[in-house]
């Protein structure tokens, strides 16, 4: 079975400038949650200044945990540095997203701090999550293009991949942030990785400003990649690459697998109904293709 890790009520709902209230978002989470997407990434644990959109995140989680731990499911929760680590772990969250980047600059912007800071941050939030048993998930930004440093070559993938595994992470989502993979370029990355480090522990993670998401994603099955993120309905961005459209759709990804005759575990019907609600509240078409189909015509 195919793994999908569904990044929307995070990634895909962190730029919106409307602030979405805690019970939509929970709402939103047990849809998807219903739908049978067993890894759903909740919220960040920021400053409210710097995320928004993320100020509840401990009322969020903490209704997550109460009401939907019985589902079977991981919630992953994002944590910038060892103080968002403390707030996550004193209401529960028992795996967490570290995130870093290949680029430099992509990182001062994001963060105020070059990779390798970012990896020292980072280390201080591993060893205490090994102390406490939470399970740890990587992210690599800007791993194909950075919109100020432009194109990425995979011997800068390859090291940040390295660093991440040495902090204990159980798996590392390699992200074409701004959308400018190409399936050649996927192709060539992936079967390096799959050379130096072996391909158990690694996920993508693309955005579909392009058009390519869906094809990067074949060539990345077609070389070994079992898991994929994405975001229901194509919510989210880059708020630092101009004109980058959303994470690549739970229903685009759901339609190629499934044509592919692979399973997912996730229940398109349940799926849209769970975009559907989301894309109304923050009243936004979708950025999918076939959803808009599916829901134009109630069929796949």
């Amino acid at each position: 079975m195919i793994k999908i890790v569904e990044v929307g009520p995070r990634d895909g709902l962190q730029n919106e400038k409307q602030i979405i209230s805690t019970e939509d978002k929970f709402t939103f989470i047990s849809l998807l949650a219903a739908a049978g997407l067993r890894n759903i990434e909740v919220t960040s644990f920021v400053k409210a200044p710097a995320i928004p959109q993320m100020v509840d995140a401990h009322d969020l989680f903490t209704r997550v945990r109460n009401e939907l731990s019985g589902t079977g499911g991981n919630y992953p929760c994002l944590v910038p540095n060892m103080k968002g680590y403390e707030a996550a772990r004193a209401v529960g969250v028992k795996e967490i997203a570290l995130f870093s980047a290949t680029s430099d600059a992509f990182t001062r912007k994001n963060i105020n701090a070059s990779v390798d800071e970012s990896f020292v941050r980072m280390a201080e939030v591993a060893q205490e999550a090994k102390k406490d048993g939470v399970r740890m998930r990587g992210y690599v930004s800007t791993a194909f293009g950075c919109p100020y440093e432009g194109r990425m070559e995979a011997g800068k993938l390859l090291r940040v991949l390295n660093r991440f595994l040495d902090l204990g992470v159980h798996e590392v989502s390699v992200g074409d942030t701004i959308g400018v993979a190409v399936p050649k370029d996927v192709r060539a990355y992936v079967r390096e990785i799959k050379n130096e480090i072996g391909l158990g522990k690694v996920a993508m993670h693309f955005h579909d400003t392009r058009g390519m998401a869906l094809t990067n994603i074949l060539v990345s099955l077609e070389e070994g990649i079992t898991t994929f993120d994405s975001s229901a309905g194509g919510l989210g961005g880059c708020p630092y690459a101009k004109g980058a459209t959303g994470n690549v759709a739970t229903e685009d990804v759901w339609y190629l697998l499934t044509s592919q005759g692979l399973e997912t575990g996730v229940e398109l019907a349940k799926l849209a109904e769970a975009s559907k609600f989301i894309l109304g509240k923050i009243g936004r078409q979708t950025e999918s293709k076939f959803l808009r189909a599916y829901l134009a015509t109630g069929k796949a």
